[in-house]
């Protein structure tokens, strides 16, 4: 098992699209490397808290290898926007990969130059080692599944693909 944390603007429907994907074994939603402890959803709206939402991903990487969770991730992001993906605009939307380990960054920002052949404007997508992770309010957590019809600028259709890289 593997567990990377994935910043790609609403953290609703980043979870919803990976809770979709075979290989994922669990997912929950919170706010990364925030400076404050335990943010509210309010306060992470701020922009004070330096605070990104993000999902929690955990998967089987003999299911699901660690390039194609980030390919898919790929998919459903504009990496070239700053602070904003879909209609969300704010600091708490921006991309971002937040890894465990060293080792993690080392791939993912490995991956992140191969990927920048593919766009002609600079990828802002964040990379970093997670400082920290606080779970979101409850209501936050699978709400695209318990209001399927709520907000998404994210076509959960694409998991369908999968990507064997």
């Amino acid at each position: 098992m593997k567990t990377i944390f994935l910043a790609g603007g609403c953290f609703w429907g980043v979870e919803r699209y990976f809770q979709l994907l075979p290989g994922v074994l669990d997912t929950e939603v919170g706010y990364a490397n925030s400076i404050e402890k335990n943010p509210t959803y309010q306060e992470v709206c701020t922009g004070r808290t330096l605070a990104a939402e993000a999902c929690r991903v955990t998967f089987d990487e003999t299911l699901l290898s660690f390039r194609a969770l980030l390919s898919h991730f790929f998919n459903i992001i504009d990496p070239t926007l700053l602070n904003r993906q879909g209609n969300d605009i704010g600091s708490q939307y921006r991309t971002g990969i937040y890894c465990l380990e060293r080792s993690d960054e080392i791939f993912v920002t490995a991956f992140l130059q191969e990927e920048q052949k593919k766009h002609r404007n600079r990828i802002l997508t964040e990379v970093a080692l997670l400082e920290n992770f606080y779970l979101a309010e409850e209501y936050h957590q699978d709400y695209l599944i318990k209001n399927p019809g709520g907000y998404c600028h994210i076509k959960h259709e694409i998991a369908e693909l999968t990507i064997k890289k």
